[in-house]
This record gives C-alpha cells, structure tokens and sequence, in this order.
C-alpha cells in the first residue's frame, strides 16, 4: 500500500505547493484512489509534480462536504470522467462558518462544495455506510460516544434560512485493507477521532494498525487552558491505541505539538507532498 499526500497545510515536499485543505492519493493492489481533492487545482499540479497519473485513478472519496476537501473535484472530473465519486447523500447541503459579530453582514461565511458536483454523473451518493470491494468500505457515525471537538461549535448547517449546529451527518471514512492490515483514513475528523474510533471498533472490531486524519483542534487564536486541556485528553486517550497515527490539516502545528508530548513517535505529521510510510507503520 502507498499512501501520498497531494495537498495539506504546510510546506512539504520540494516543489509542491501547500494550502488549507486536504488530498490523499492510495495505491493498493486493486486500486488507485484520491481521499478528497484539496480546495483547488493545485492539488492536480502537486500530482503531476509527484509524478502520479491522476487519470488512472479508479475511485473517489469526498470526506464530507466542504470547499477545503472538495475544491479539486470539478477539474479532475474534467481529466478523469470516469472514476467514480462516493459522498454522503447530504454532502451537498447548504454549509456555513460563523465569523462572529465582527464580520457584520458576512458572519456567515458559506463553505460547501461547488454547487457543480451534485451534477456530476459519476457522483455516487450514499446513505450511511457503504462496502465497495473486500479492500475498500465506507462507515459513518451516526451515534457520537465523545463530545464534538471545541472547534465545531463555529460550524453550521442552513436550515430554512436559519443556522443551526452541524451534526456532520455528511461526514464519512474510508477502511482500507490489506492482508492482515487495516488502515482507516478521515478527513477532519470532525464527528471527534475518538468517536470515529469506537464506531471503527463497533464495525470493524479491534483497532486499524494505522490512522491518517485531521482531528479539527486547529485556531487562529491562543488555546485557553480547558481547550489545552481537552487537546492532552484526546492524546492521552489515543495513546491507549495500538495505532500509528498521521495527522495534518486541521490539526495544526500548535495542537500537534501538544498531543506529541503525549503521544511521542505514535503520533506523525504529514505535510504537503509527503509520503505516509505505512510499511514501517
């Protein structure tokens, strides 16, 4: 299994350009395969610049529905019609970010998909989890065992012209499996790692050897001491596990820094362009 990153945060890789989103290319025995597609065509020039055939890629995932994970999606359709394209059925729903008072009139600030994607042909849309093949399967989580990350409560869903809480229903994860190897990749993590974890546990039974994902616990601002303290608590709960993980995105470098005092070389950061070493994992 090869995992590469086509598009993150932070500068990675020489050559490749970096921005806030996420891109994930898998090569498996059976398939090649993008975890979204970055907030751009960036990610397609990272790609090429990697050296990776994006036109021979055979399937898609779209995490869940926002702009950062879904940006690349209109023009790899352009060069690859046929791949298909797995989203949760409510992905394309009408998502916002709450940019506080100060923002007067633009406080909500809209971060869905492009409007475009829901007219895609090759658009599979799913209702809940979701198994492609005996190497690939889709789950949800649908029952929270943790309370959502501090850095949701900004994030927002339309409903009837009125915002409300977003639940994340059109979040998803992707399993890979490999001989006796099992590998789960998420996007932000937004439903929280460790409910995704027990849902993984629920599903699956035991634990994925390795876990690449955000776990949203980035912000622009200083963590207060509860948010540090309920960064150390997911890291020390994560601990626990008998995974590696890789983070990036999301995460940020600060929240990063903070789990890895915890977690020490169980816990990695990808950066752009960079290649997930799982065969040592």
């Amino acid at each position: 299994m090869r995992i590469v990153n086509l598009m993150e945060n932070t500068e990675g890789a020489a050559g490749c350009l970096f921005a806030h989103g996420l891109s994930f290319y898998v090569e498996t025995a059976r398939h090649k395969l993008l975890l979204d597609l970055g907030p751009s065509e960036e990610t397609l020039e990272n790609a090429k610049t990697l050296g990776i055939d994006l036109t021979q890629v055979d399937t898609v995932i779209l995490s869940h529905g926002h702009y950062d994970h879904s940006g690349g999606i209109l023009p790899f359709a352009g060069a690859n019609p046929h791949a298909p394209i797995y989203a949760q059925r409510t992905a394309g729903e009408d998502y916002y970010a709450d940019d506080g008072e100060s923002a007067g009139p633009e406080r909500y600030r809209y971060i869905g998909i492009d409007r475009r994607i829901c007219e895609l042909p090759q658009l599979r849309l799913l209702d809940g989890d979701h198994r492609i093949d005996e190497e690939l399967s889709l789950f949800t989580v649908r029952n929270r065992t943790h309370a959502l990350p501090f850095t949701n409560k900004r994030l927002l869903k339309m409903e009837n012209g009125v915002p409300v809480r977003d639940e994340f229903r059109h979040e998803q994860y992707l399993v890979v499996r490999e001989k006796e190897r099992s590998v789960l990749l998420s996007g932000c993590a937004h439903n929280g790692i460790l409910s995704i974890l027990d849902a993984y546990r629920e599903k699956y039974g035991g634990c994925p050897d390795v876990a690449v994902s955000g776990f949203h616990l980035m912000k622009k601002t200083p963590y207060k001491e509860e948010q540090v303290r309920e960064i150390r608590g997911i890291a020390e709960e994560l601990r626990q596990y008998p995974t590696v993980f890789y983070t990036c995105h999301c995460t940020g470098e600060d929240a990063f820094g903070i789990m890895k005092e915890v977690m020490g070389t169980q816990l990695r950061y990808v950066h752009s362009g960079e290649e997930v070493p799982v065969r040592n994992a």
